[in-house]
């Protein structure tokens, strides 16, 4: 799955008091954003876009598979 980079701006000060707070309890700010943005988009996009998004990363797996499977076979008759 590609990935993407959000950026969003936030008082230092609280996000200062986060990350310490956080640490302290051993969690990941970044893990805890990823789940946010995970349950938004289970939230606003539809199930049927969903099920299209996962259906085409699915395929784009395959098919790089298959790509790096006849480009090894390739070398190896070369």
């Amino acid at each position: 799955m590609k990935q993407d980079t959000v950026t969003v701006s936030f008082d230092a000060a609280k996000l200062k008091a986060i990350k310490l707070y956080m640490d302290r309890k051993g969690v990941s700010l970044e893990q805890e954003l990823a789940e946010q943005l995970n349950k938004l988009y289970e939230k606003y996009v539809p199930v049927n876009v969903r099920d299209y998004i996962e259906e085409s990363e699915k395929c784009d797996s395959h098919s790089s598979l298959s790509q790096r499977e006849t480009a090894s076979s390739d070398k190896k008759k070369g």
